[in-house]
């Protein structure tokens, strides 16, 4: 079994904790903070946990909201089991199935 890793995106709480409701609050207090992210951009960030965030977007994060990392993302451990590719079987193999070639007639 592989352990896999799981984590909370805590930004939309702590946004709504400093009084600020709507995405496009956050964006001028990033720009003052020399990070220029577009709307959608800033919007995907709020209402979606990101899959890839830079170093420096983090501690502008921490910046506004008078936080550390720990405060906007908190990590759990998820047990579920992953097949390893190549090395173990599968535990539901679909049915094989056998087909029959016939060659025409003739060849």
């Amino acid at each position: 079994m592989i352990r896999k890793m799981g984590y909370d995106w805590h930004l939309r709480q702590l946004m709504a904790t400093h009084g600020m409701f709507q995405t496009s609050d956050l964006l001028p207090l990033l720009e003052e903070r020399g990070i220029h992210l577009s709307r959608e951009q800033v919007y995907r960030l709020v209402t979606q946990p990101p899959q890839r965030l830079s170093m420096d977007t983090l501690a502008a994060l921490c910046d506004i909201l008078g936080c550390g990392p720990g405060d906007l993302i908190s990590v759990s451990v998820v047990n579920r089991e992953v097949a390893k590719t190549g090395t173990t079987a599968a535990r539901e193999q679909p049915p094989v199935r056998r087909t029959t070639i016939r060659r025409p007639k003739g060849l």
